[in-house]
């Protein structure tokens, strides 16, 4: 079944998309949820004139995204965390702190669009993590873990 998302849903799509789900998928979750529509030619149609229309503010927001994904590129983050010792943390590092040390550095993105790549983090030293600023526009950045 064809269905169009009003929602970003992880592994499945962005708002506006046109996906193809399984029929029990679509009918007892993404539909009665309100997550998406079901995709008959009249929606289709009214789609495609909603996705026309928003195309240039669709390419703002890209540029816009292109612009803070080159200003984190060359930027440091440091992400500081309470060590023991023997430089272990006292607890881990998670995308939530990377996503507030941006957000202090002018670039706010929302926690859930960091994915750090060797979770959890529990020791000093440099780390990376994919961000995603745009549906277009991911990157990969590096961040430190640093001790307080």
């Amino acid at each position: 079944m064809e269905v169009i998302l009003k929602t970003d849903i992880d592994k499945l799509g962005y708002k506006d998309d046109l996906v193809e789900v399984k029929n029990g998928y679509g009918r007892n979750f993404l539909i009665p949820q309100g997550k998406a529509v079901l995709a008959t030619q009249s929606v289709k149609k009214m789609h495609e004139e909603t996705v026309r229309q928003r195309s240039k503010r669709i390419e703002k927001e890209r540029d816009a995204a292109r612009k803070s994904a080159d200003k984190m590129m060359e930027m440091t983050i440091k992400v500081g965390a309470k060590v023991g010792d023997a430089g272990k943390i006292f607890g881990s590092v998670n995308n939530i702190q990377v996503a507030e040390e941006m957000a202090k550095l002018g670039v706010s993105i929302d926690r859930k669009n960091v994915k750090i790549k060797d979770e959890p983090i529990k020791a000093i030293g440099t780390y990376e993590a994919v961000v995603v600023f745009h549906r277009d526009v991911v990157e990969t950045i590096s961040f430190e873990v640093v001790g307080e």
